[in-house]
């Protein structure tokens, strides 16, 4: 399949026309309008410092869904200490900086670039994309950030300087999302880690559909 360019007016591409990777379109802007387009269709922006914005529609997909969350013996413990606080959108700036800074696996680069941080601040300020924190004696351990559309919350990344403390902040965002009738978390790649919290995939189609459901539901926008 071919690598679509993206025109000046804000439309994608039929997500099924991806590359085998996942790789759909390559242009375009980070605009409000265009990243909530790219998400209501199961597009996703994800590219480096030097490269063009790449647009991407993996196959398959993998997906959490609220009640198939797994709590582990540490993380249970963990919420019992209750040593921490965690907070719904109070320093979302802070999270992504910490996400795009974030060693992984002895990897320090990031896609998270400063256009990327811009851009998803502002969807953050317009209400759509939104941050869990997770404190201790009042310093930020953790946090992850996602964009709500409809009945969807699209997991974008997530952070720790200590044990459990991004899995306490996804733990409390899946309550939420069983409180609000939520229909799934999108956390876009298949990973091991993931998986051992109850992520699944499922094929693009069947996500595609889920997504056509969710988004038939308002979105809940504004501070959480």
């Amino acid at each position: 399949m071919p690598i679509f360019k993206l025109p000046k007016e804000i439309i994608f591409p039929d997500p099924n026309l991806a590359e085998e990777d996942g790789l759909l379109a390559v242009g375009g802007d980070l605009s409000q309008e265009r990243l909530i387009e790219a998400y209501a269709n199961g597009i996703f922006p994800w590219y480096s410092d030097g490269e063009p914005i790449l647009w991407w529609s993996p196959d398959p997909r993998m997906i959490l869904f609220p009640d198939k969350f797994k709590v582990s013996k540490s993380l249970r413990q963990s919420i019992r200490n209750k040593n921490f606080e965690v907070c719904f959108d109070r320093d979302f700036k802070a999270v992504i900086q910490n996400c795009a800074i974030s060693d992984r696996n002895g990897d320090t680069g990031t896609w998270i670039t400063t256009e990327m941080q811009e851009a998803y601040i502002k969807l953050h300020n317009a209400g759509f994309a939104h941050s869990v924190e997770t404190y201790k004696d009042d310093k930020l351990i953790g946090g992850l950030y996602g964009i709500s559309l409809g009945k969807a919350f699209f997991g974008e990344s997530m952070f720790h300087t200590e044990s459990d403390a991004s899995k306490i902040a996804l733990y409390s965002l899946v309550s939420r999302m069983k409180d609000w009738g939520f229909h799934f978390i999108d956390v876009q790649q298949d990973t091991k880690h993931l998986e051992s919290l109850g992520a699944e995939t499922v094929p693009r189609k069947k996500f595609l559909e889920l997504l056509e459901g969710s988004l038939k539901f308002p979105s809940v926008k504004g501070k959480w």
